[in-house]
């Protein structure tokens, strides 16, 4: 892979009190430490793997402490290192069920050659999750909602973190992306133009969630590195903003409808 991703780098840090930023600027990771083991929410791109297990160093943890290894979805971006990060923690793997199919090789969905590779760490995840599903671990409990339009199986994250007497609902959007629903892309693929209506109920769904810390699974969904560098500046609720997600939404609305007038072009 031409990128050379320690040119990507991010300094890990604590978002708010037990949820943390591990990632890199092509894809997050953030991590959850529950006191009875560490949830890892997209394991990133394999060639990135070694800097986000430093990362977690860097913050004080042991990558042999992640109990879970929660997938937003299938793409190469997000899952592509979640088998090697299970073999080198004994993490099992979470994904969306619909998603199945984009990681064990029974379908070539994944996107890995928009990075000019392949999807070669090809795994079957210990558990498949539905909407609505919980995932539980120590003080932790997340909410996981079917959100599909970007890939049939999106899953999307809420849950409460803490710090002292503070506590904030942090959320998800597991696929904002509409790369996947622009004509060339469906076309190509041989998928209905009805995978749009499914992104826009998701994002309709999503709009009745309450959430207070925004998290996104790139950067630039809600400006992680520009918080990041506001929080080290000494503001302490840099991450804390709880108009930005429905405002996000709407974004991803319009840009939607921006796809969709490409069409007529």
């Amino acid at each position: 892979m031409e990128q050379n991703f320690w040119e990507e780098y991010i300094a890990p840090a604590r978002i708010f009190g037990n949820l943390y930023f591990v990632g890199t600027r092509p894809a997050s990771t953030h991590l959850i430490d529950t006191g009875d083991g560490l949830i890892v929410i997209d394991a990133g791109f394999p060639e990135a793997l070694p800097q986000v297990l430093e990362n977690i160093r860097t913050i004080g943890f042991d990558p042999s402490d992640i109990k879970i290894i929660l997938l937003s979805h299938g793409h190469y971006d997000h899952a592509g290192a979640a088998l090697e990060l299970s073999r080198i923690t004994g993490a099992q793997i979470y994904l969306g069920a619909p998603d199945l199919k984009m990681v064990n090789g029974e379908e070539d969905s994944s996107l890995a050659e928009l990075f000019d590779v392949k999807f070669t760490q090809l795994f079957t995840p210990d558990v498949l999750l539905g909407d609505r599903d919980r995932v539980a671990l120590g003080n932790t409990d997340i909410l996981c909602l079917l959100t599909p339009g970007h890939t049939d199986g999106t899953l999307s994250f809420f849950f409460d973190v803490t710090d002292g007497e503070k506590t904030y609902r942090a959320g998800m959007f597991g696929g904002a992306g509409t790369n996947t629903l622009t004509k060339e892309f469906l076309t190509s693929h041989g998928l209905p133009y009805s995978k749009r209506d499914e992104f826009l109920n998701s994002v309709r769904r999503l709009e009745d969630e309450r959430v207070e810390i925004f998290l996104g699974n790139h950067v630039e969904n809600n400006d992680t590195e520009g918080k990041l560098k506001r929080q080290a500046a000494g503001e302490t609720d840099a991450f804390l903003a709880p108009s930005e997600w429905l405002e996000f939404l709407r974004s991803r609305r319009e840009r939607l409808k921006k796809v969709m007038e490409g069409d007529r072009k």
